[in-house]
C-alpha cells in the first residue's frame, strides 16, 4: 500500500521545497523586458544578493545552474595555463576544479577526506611550498552536499595570509548560503557563488556569484572570459546587459518573494533555525546507529554541515529506505552520489522547512527502517523531538 498521498516533502538537497509564495509570485504574465518592474526587480535582487553575501562587492545574476555559477566564478578571474589549488572534502569542489581544468586551468588537488573538513595546516603547507606563487586561486566549498561536511571558510583564509600566499580564494555556497553563516568581506573571500534551490528557497535555474576588488582586477587580465558569463558586460548599466539579454523573469518574480522571505525571517535567525534542525536529525540518526547498520558521514560532529546529512549504510542497499520513503510515504531523501554511490543516503534539512517537516522525514525513514526490517536503535525520532524541545 502506499501512504504518499498529500503534498510531498522533499528532503534532498536540491530541488528542496519552495514556499507557495514563491510559487504564488511565479503565477503572473510575462512583460516587457525593459519595464520599470523588470529593471527595478534586478536592481533591487542584485542589491539584497550583497546582503545575502554579506559584501559590498559587485553580484551577478545568471540564468543557470550551480554548475553554471562555477564557469561563471572562475571564467571571470582565470587565464588558461593558471594554476589552482582545490580543496577536496568531498565531490563538489573537486567537480568545480574538473570544469576549470577542461576550460584550460592547470588543477592541482589537495587531498583531503570525504569523512572530515579541509586542513587548514595542509593548506598552509602547501602554499609556502609555492615560493614563486604559481597558484592563482585556491578553490573551496564551505558545505560539500555529497560528503555533508562543513568546511571552516575563516580558518582556510588564514591559512593563506599566514603563508603570505596571493592566491585568490574562491568559495562555493550553493549548499550553505541562506543555511548558515556566511561573511564574505570580513572573511576574506574574493569570490563567491550560490543558487537558488537550497537555502535561498527559489525555483532551480538561478545561479548568483559575487566578487570582490580584488577579484575585479584579476577579472580585468583574466582571458578564460566569454560573452555570456562576462562581468565587464554585465556592469555597463544597461538594463538588459546585467543578464546578457532577456531576463529570466519568473524565476525573478519567485526569487524575489524568497528574498523577502529571507529578510522577514532574518538571516541570523535561518541559521540558528538550520542547526537546530540540523542537530535533531543528528540526535536521530544517533540514536539508530545503535542498530550497527547506519552511521555518520561525518564522524566529529562539530563538521557536520547544518543543512545535509550523510547517513551511512552497513550491508544494506540504501535504495531500500530511499525507495519506501518516497513510494509509501512520500518524502523523497537524497541518494549517496560519489565516493557514498550505493552507501549512504542523504537527509537535507535546508530551505522552507519547519520543525513538523523534519519530524515526517524522519518518521519516514524509521518507518523504512521498521517495515523493512533493518537493524537500527530506537527512539531516533524521540531523540530528535527531545532536542528540539531543549533547543526552544
Amino acid at each position: 500500500m502506499t501512504l504518499a498521498n498529500g503534498r510531498p516533502l522533499l528532503a534532498m538537497p536540491g530541488p528542496t521545497n519552495m514556499p507557495d509564495r514563491v510559487l504564488q509570485a511565479m503565477m503572473r504574465p510575462a512583460e516587457e523586458l525593459a519595464s520599470p518592474s523588470i529593471t527595478g526587480m534586478t536592481d533591487s535582487i542584485l542589491a539584497d544578493l550583497k546582503r545575502v553575501f554579506r559584501t559590498s562587492g559587485e553580484t551577478f545574476i545568471y540564468a543557470a545552474n550551480g554548475h553554471g555559477g562555477w564557469e561563471a566564478a572562475f571564467t571571470n578571474v582565470l587565464s588558461r595555463g593558471d594554476k589552482v589549488l582545490v580543496l577536496a572534502s568531498g565531490r563538489f569542489a573537486i567537480g568545480w576544479g574538473e570544469m576549470a581544468g577542461m576550460m584550460g586551468a592547470d588543477v592541482e588537488i589537495l587531498p583531503g577526506s570525504w569523512r572530515e573538513a579541509v586542513d587548514p595546516a595542509a593548506l598552509e603547507q602547501r602554499l609556502r611550498a609555492d615560493a614563486g606563487h604559481a597558484i592563482k586561486a585556491v578553490m573551496t566549498v564551505q558545505i560539500d552536499t555529497a560528503s555533508g561536511v562543513v568546511n571552516d571558510i575563516p580558518a582556510i583564509r588564514r591559512a593563506i595570509d599566514a603563508a603570505g600566499h596571493p592566491a585568490l580564494l574562491m568559495v562555493d555556497g550553493v549548499a550553505s548560503i541562506g543555511c548558515m553563516q556566511f561573511e564574505m568581506d570580513s572573511w576574506g573571500v574574493d569570490v563567491a557563488m550560490g543558487a537558488s534551490q537550497k537555502g535561498l528557497m527559489g525555483s532551480p535555474g538561478l545561479a548568483f556569484v559575487a566578487a570582490n576588488a580584488r577579484a575585479l582586477e584579476a577579472h580585468q587580465s583574466a582571458d578564460m572570459r566569454s560573452g555570456y558569463w562576462d562581468w565587464t558586460g554585465r556592469l555597463t548599466g544597461l538594463g538588459y546587459m546585467k543578464h546578457c539579454g532577456t531576463a529570466p523573469e519568473h524565476l525573478l518574480f519567485g526569487q524575489r518573494a524568497a528574498l523577502d522571505m529571507l529578510f522577514e525571517e532574518g538571516l541570523e535567525a535561518i541559521w540558528a533555525r538550520h542547526a537546530t534542525l540540523a542537530a535533531a536529525t543528528h540526535a536521530a540518526v544517533e540514536a539508530w546507529s545503535a542498530g550497527g547498520v547506519l552511521g555518520f558521514g561525518v564522524p566529529e560532529a562539530a563538521q557536520r554541515a547544518p543543512s545535509v546529512t550523510a547517513v551511512l549504510t552497513q550491508g544494506v542497499d540504501p535504495a531500500i529506505i530511499t525507495d519506501f520513503a518516497r513510494d509509501v510515504c512520500g518524502v523523497s531523501l537524497g541518494l549517496g552520489i560519489g565516493d557514498y554511490a550505493d552507501r549512504a543516503f542523504r537527509i537535507a534539512h535546508m530551505g522552507h522547512l519547519s520543525a513538523g517537516a523534519l519530524l515526517g522525514v524522519l518518521g519516514a525513514v524509521e518507518l523504512a527502517l521498521q517495515a523493512k526490517g533493518i537493524p537500527h536503535g530506537a527512539g531516533g525520532v524521540t531523540a530528535a523531538i527531545a532536542s528540539l524541545a531543549k533547543a526552544v
